[in-house]
């Protein structure tokens, strides 16, 4: 006997803004959350940090069958009076995009997103993914950088054994220099800031202002935490933030002070950053994007990560996709500018210029 086949659910795709998110954020999470190991940053929470952090306009897409969710897109709306407005899933994390595992429920939230893209009039919607999404609309991507990701094993001791000798001597000489190691939250936030603030000085690039850290921390506690390291008369030399998923832990933002390279303090921090990870039962640790072959690939590179993709797509409706990218010629100029400037005065103007860079 022929069995009849029955025809798939139909799939409601929901705008969800203001109190609507608020309420359907347990269940989003829940099913973004469900697969092991998975980046805190996947998690829908970040809506909330991005509008209080950055003040960002948050919503949702989520889609539906039969009253279950089957599919989720976070974006937000970034706009600024220098930019122009965009519309990004997400801003500040590396990663994240489409949430789902169906081509048709793929295709039915990026149709969703293009429309309001449209709506919301902004110059494109960048979705950044790992792995493309084939859609008529997602007519740009850029994929010269990668996720460098290094696989933990179950012990600190193992870790160890496994580091290149080379890394295994610069940890040493960072030891040598007794840096003091502090885990915390919001009462490390100032020293994190210090150091982040001359770091990104240095490199020229604007500075997010201090409510997105705040924000991060106060809505993910215990998973997100700030790692110190502190030279021996209590000056702040090198930080990093550290988030926590199930079974895979994040460092979105780190920075240490130059003059120190010459004693290793970066290289004992990220060692105590991986213990710290190892010491959770994480199964992996994200150190970032980079583009292949550039001083931080290396890096992160000579720890054991290995590269992943991470391919971000867009739909461009005004201007072109190198507009915006840091990377720009023309932005050369005001990179060597910025570099310049007092770290006061780039704690002041970073946050209002880099809120409005997708």
């Amino acid at each position: 006997m022929i069995q009849k086949m029955t025809a798939a659910p139909p799939v409601t795709v929901a705008v969800l803004t203001g109190s609507d998110l608020v309420r359907r954020l347990p269940d989003l999470a829940a099913f973004a959350m469900a697969q092991t190991p998975a980046p805190l940053s996947r998690h829908p929470a970040w809506l909330s940090v991005l509008r209080d952090g950055l003040g960002h306009r948050p919503c949702a897409l989520e889609a539906s069958a039969e009253g279950h969710t089957c599919g989720v897109l976070p974006l937000c709306l970034v706009k600024s009076l220098l930019f122009g407005r965009f519309l990004v899933s997400l801003p500040y994390l590396n990663s994240n995009g489409v949430c789902a595992a169906h081509p048709d429920v793929q295709s039915r939230l990026i149709d969703r997103a293009v429309a309001l893209a449209a709506e919301w009039n902004v110059k494109h919607l960048e979705l950044r993914h790992e792995t493309p999404i084939v859609h008529r609309a997602l007519t740009g991507a850029i994929d010269s950088k990668v996720h460098m990701r290094l696989a933990l094993p179950a012990t600190i001791d193992a870790l160890w054994r496994g580091f290149d000798p080379k890394v295994r001597n610069q940890i040493r000489k960072g030891e040598k220099s007794h840096f003091a190691v502090a885990w915390g939250g919001l009462d490390l936030l100032d020293p994190f800031y210090a150091v982040l603030s001359r770091n990104m000085r240095d490199l020229g690039t604007p500075i997010y202002s201090p409510k997105l850290f705040r924000a991060i921390l106060a809505t993910f506690p215990g998973d997100a935490e700030i790692c110190l390291l502190r030279t021996t008369a209590g000056q702040p030399v090198a930080a990093a933030l550290v988030l926590h998923g199930p079974g895979v832990t994040e460092v979105p933002t780190a920075s240490s002070l130059k003059e120190f390279n010459r004693s290793c303090a970066n290289m004992l921090m990220y060692r105590h950053l991986l213990d710290r990870a190892v010491g959770r039962g994480q199964r992996v640790f994200d150190f970032g994007r980079s583009t292949a072959g550039s001083s931080t690939y290396k890096f992160k590179k000579q720890w054991g990560a290995e590269p992943h993709p991470a391919v971000w797509q867009f739909a461009v409706r005004k201007g072109t996709l190198g507009d915006m990218r840091p990377d720009n010629p023309r932005y050369q100029r005001l990179i060597r500018l910025w570099q310049m400037l007092p770290v006061r005065v780039t704690q002041v103007l970073g946050p209002r210029i880099v809120r409005g860079i997708p």
